[in-house]
């Protein structure tokens, strides 16, 4: 089957998987509020997009597109409609498509590391180098991190959660002390996040010898072990928030964990109809841009995450703000 030229491009598009850009965004933006040091410039501001592009298309697409080309066998299970599977495009195309943008994301980010200049300058380019190479085996042999959960969450963690907000702090400042801790707390709390997001593809990676958490201890309780760590990030949270003087932040964080217990309750007694009502969201909404599943766990995850997230996100943006005020 021969595919036009503008579904070519568009399945070179859907390859770096441009939703899940998103997902480093908030961590940028809260690393470089809690900077203080960002001006209202053209300047500062196209530093920031710039920023944005070598994270979000060029890092995380990067990073999307080299599982895909390596795990086209568990895909023709798990998702038979992605690019390679589906034949839209060639293992050689597929090949290309990460090899340019990699390209692309080291020189341009050489280029702003060398605009930054000094010690700041070098832990960027460090960091992203870092990013870029946990990126790369998280997927590709001999060491695929994504083969063993142990391995895989902590990589997923310092990519998604660490890297990204010292990188952005960096670039407008010295890393401040509490960018560091906040960058902690999203470490683990995307070690949550991708164990639940394990579920979707069960079935293909019993298959396939992954050694995801749901595959060795079900799915129970991979729903306990994750909530576990999402609650001691919150309540760590809460902890940090006092200690930095920003007691009602304190109070406000407990409020949610404590919106945030409750909702894990009602999942892990009921996976299957816990949360029902937010099912309509994500099958006509956000599940266009989440991503949609079969498996009910999957499911419950998706549901879970909606809430979570956002509970997490308003309380990072808070604070990172309170940080940035103190810093000014």
């Amino acid at each position: 089957m021969r595919t036009g030229f503008i579904d070519k491009i568009r399945a070179h598009i859907e390859i770096l998987d441009p939703i899940t850009w998103i997902s480093v965004f908030p961590c940028l933006a809260g690393g470089v509020m809690a900077s203080g040091a960002m001006q209202a410039s053209m300047h500062d501001y196209l530093l920031l997009l710039t920023l944005f592009i070598i994270y979000g298309p060029l890092g995380t697409g990067f990073s999307q597109s080299v599982n895909d080309y390596y795990d086209l066998e568990l895909d023709r299970v798990n998702e038979p409609t992605r690019p390679i599977p589906s034949g839209r495009l060639t293992e050689r195309e597929a090949l290309w498509n990460w090899s340019i943008v990699l390209v692309v994301a080291i020189l341009l980010g050489s280029g702003i590391a060398m605009h930054i200049g000094g010690q700041r300058g070098w832990i960027f380019f460090a960091s992203l180098m870092a990013g870029l190479f946990l990126g790369y085996i998280y997927s590709a042999p001999p060491l695929k991190l994504k083969k063993n959960i142990f391995l895989s969450a902590p990589a997923v963690g310092i990519s998604y959660g660490v890297i990204t907000w010292l990188s952005a702090n960096v670039f407008f400042s010295e890393i401040r002390q509490e960018v560091i801790c906040l960058a902690g707390l999203n470490f683990f709390m995307a070690m949550a996040l991708i164990i639940m997001n394990d579920f979707k593809s069960q079935e293909g990676d019993t298959k396939g010898g992954m050694k995801s958490l749901t595959v060795m201890i079900g799915a129970k309780n991979t729903f306990l072990v994750a909530f576990i760590i999402v609650d001691l990030v919150f309540a760590v949270f809460a902890w940090l928030s006092w200690s930095w003087g920003f007691h009602s932040m304190m109070y406000f964080v407990l409020v949610t964990l404590a919106i945030d217990i409750v909702i894990q309750v009602k999942l892990y007694l009921d996976p299957h109809k816990g949360l029902s009502f937010m099912q309509l969201a994500i099958d006509d909404g956000f599940g266009n841009a989440i991503g949609k599943s079969e498996i009910n766990e999957h499911n419950a995850f998706l549901r879970f995450s909606m809430i979570n997230n956002f509970l997490f996100l308003i309380n990072q943006m808070i604070v990172a703000t309170l940080i940035g005020i103190k810093y000014m």
